[in-house]
C-alpha cells in the first residue's frame, strides 16, 4: 500500500475523484498508524485521510497544548481537501479536535462535514475537571498510560522510546485535561454520531449523554464492548457503524 501525501494528510489508498473523504483524528499519545487499516474496510469510492498532530515522527515540531490550537492546525490541513463531501471522525483527544474543528468550520461559513463521529469522549458539560496526568512524575504517567491501554508495555518500558513518547503524552494530556468547552457554542447543523465502550473507565456511558444537545441532528450513541480502545485489534465493527452513520446522514453511496 503506497501513501499519497498532500502536505500533512496521509492517504493510504488514494481515490481519484472520491465520493467522500473521511478525516480521522487520533487519540492522545497516538498517531495515524492504528487507523491505516481502515482504508481497506471503507467503501471503495471513499478516501481515508489521516493526519498526525504536531510532534510526531511524520510531523516534527512542538506538540499542541490547547484544543483550539490543534483544531486550527487540523483545519489548515483539511482545507485543500474540503472541495467535495467529507466527514470527520475523532477518537478521544481526536474527538475533541474533531468537535472544535466542526465548530470552527460552521462559524466561518466553510463547507460543513456531511457527518461528525465522536468516540470515547465525555460530553462538554461532563468533561472531567481537575485531572492532571500531564503533571505526574514519569512513573505515575507511565502507570496512567498502562491503565488506559492502547500502548504496548514494551514501548512504555523502553528508555529510548519513553524519552521520545513522554513529552508527547504530557502535551496531549494537558490539551485534553485543560479543554474547557465553550458554554455559548451553538448546536451544530451537522449529523452527529457518538461511540462509546461499556468498560471505558475514563469515559463512563453516563458522561456521553449530553452530546445529543450539541447537534440539531443527533443520530444516537453506539455502545461497544471493551475499554477505551474498544476497536483494537479489530476495527471492523466500528467501521461498519461509521459507514452506516455517514450513509444515514447524507446521500453518499
Amino acid at each position: 500500500m503506497t501513501d499519497n501525501k498532500l502536505d500533512n494528510i496521509i492517504r493510504p489508498r488514494p481515490v481519484q475523484d472520491p465520493e467522500l473523504r473521511l478525516f480521522v483524528l487520533h487519540h492522545a499519545g497516538g498517531s495515524h498508524v492504528p487507523f491505516r487499516s481502515w482504508a481497506r474496510l471503507l467503501p471503495a469510492e471513499w478516501e481515508l485521510c489521516l493526519v498526525d498532530a504536531p510532534g510526531r515522527i511524520t510531523r516534527p515540531g512542538q506538540a499542541c497544548r490547547s484544543a483550539a490550537e490543534l483544531a486550527e492546525r487540523f483545519l489548515d490541513d483539511f482545507r485543500p481537501l474540503m472541495d467535495r463531501p467529507y466527514a470527520l471522525f475523532g477518537h478521544s483527544m481526536g474527538a475533541i479536535a474533531a468537535y472544535e474543528s466542526a465548530l470552527a468550520v460552521h462559524e466561518r461559513g466553510l463547507p460543513l462535514p456531511q457527518w461528525l463521529g465522536l468516540s470515547a469522549i465525555s460530553a462538554p458539560e461532563h468533561h472531567p475537571r481537575g485531572s492532571r496526568r500531564f503533571a505526574l512524575p514519569d512513573d505515575g504517567l507511565r502507570e496512567a498510560v498502562m491503565r488506559l491501554g492502547g500502548t504496548p508495555r514494551e514501548v512504555l518500558e523502553d528508555p529510548e522510546l519513553w524519552a521520545f513518547l513522554s513529552p508527547i503524552l504530557r502535551a496531549d494530556f494537558e490539551l485534553a485535561e485543560t479543554w474547557r468547552p465553550r458554554r455559548d457554542a451553538p448546536a451544530l447543523p451537522i449529523p452527529l454520531s457518538v461511540f462509546a465502550a461499556d468498560a471505558d473507565a475514563g469515559v463512563p456511558l453516563s458522561r456521553t449523554e449530553g452530546w445529543a444537545a450539541t447537534s440539531t441532528r443527533f443520530l444516537g450513541t453506539r455502545v461497544f464492548s471493551g475499554d477505551h480502545f474498544y476497536f483494537q485489534p479489530d476495527p471492523s465493527a466500528l467501521i461498519d457503524a461509521v459507514v452506516a452513520g455517514i450513509r444515514a446522514a447524507a446521500p453518499v453511496h
